[in-house]
């Protein structure tokens, strides 16, 4: 069985205080975009974990897809598996494409081994995996909470029709690093108010707290942002702690020319 984990991308992120167990509470809005892997689960002999395309850092066997079946084994017994995922999706760039794919590996084993979990259940299975794991269950724009794993305001926005156009400069942010150069305040607008107010509106008040950093630290960062308002983005951002950032447009934009080979890019309607 195929399915066609898709990465998501962060409008405004909210850094609101540092948690008691290391983790920081924020507030966000993940929304899902069509920047997709693929993911194989079939039976086998033995439990196998292989991939392609772009290549996964670390060992196989701490990869997250591995981890979820494991969980899921342990507690419903289900028989060995093979697991192969092509990696499209770039790494470590704020888009959760390790975290999707976490989250339709416990989906897809869920309908091949018809174990009748709820999407609640779901939820709570890949939750202790990463922490936005859980929002690529229901996979549908939501405000998160806490460490980005408990949600309010389902379906807060809806962006149907408009273009996207995502820029991964090819630079890795460290999380680590990220929330280093970030001084919490809790006390904020809520994200939820600012949606509600035209796209136009967007830019000054729908905030990314890790871009002031970022950008700082990693100026093609934010000239890659410089440039989707050039070309006529309504609203632009880095998503999550980086380094993709997007832009959001009324009708299809073209190409930019960004000069750095490790550029990865997605052009695609919502």
């Amino acid at each position: 069985m195929i399915s066609f984990p898709n990465a998501k991308i962060n409008l405004g992120l909210h850094i609101l205080h540092k948690r008691p167990d290391g983790f920081h509470t924020i507030e966000t809005c993940f929304y899902p975009i069509p920047w997709n892997d693929a993911l194989e689960i079939i039976p086998a002999q033995q439990t196998i974990f292989s991939s392609s395309g772009n290549s996964i850092p670390g060992d196989a066997n701490s990869n997250l897809c591995l981890k979820t079946y494991e969980s899921i084994q342990k507690k419903y017994n289900i028989p060995p598996v093979h697991i192969h995922l092509h990696k499209n999706i770039p790494i470590g760039a704020g888009l959760g494409g390790g975290s999707a794919d976490a989250a339709f590996t416990a989906k897809l084993l869920n309908d091949i081994f018809h174990l009748n979990m709820s999407a609640i259940e779901l939820e709570d299975t890949v939750r202790n995996l990463g922490s936005d794991c859980a929002f690529f269950i229901q996979n549908k724009s939501i405000i998160a909470h806490e460490k980005g794993d408990r949600f309010t305001d389902p379906d807060i926005v809806d962006l149907s029709g408009f273009w996207i156009y995502l820029l991964y400069p090819g630079i890795h942010v460290s999380t680590k690093d990220a929330y280093d150069g970030v001084t919490p305040d809790p006390n904020r607008k809520p994200i939820a108010e600012t949606l509600r107010l035209p796209i136009e509106m967007w830019k000054d008040q729908l905030i990314n707290d890790f871009e002031s950093s970022i950008f700082k630290k990693f100026p093609a960062i934010a000239e890659a942002k410089k440039q989707l308002y050039a070309h006529g983005a309504m609203y632009a951002a880095m998503s999550g702690s980086g380094s993709t950032v997007f832009g959001l447009f009324k009708t299809k934009p073209e190409p930019i020319v960004f000069y750095n080979t490790q550029t990865a890019t997605c052009i695609a309607q919502l």
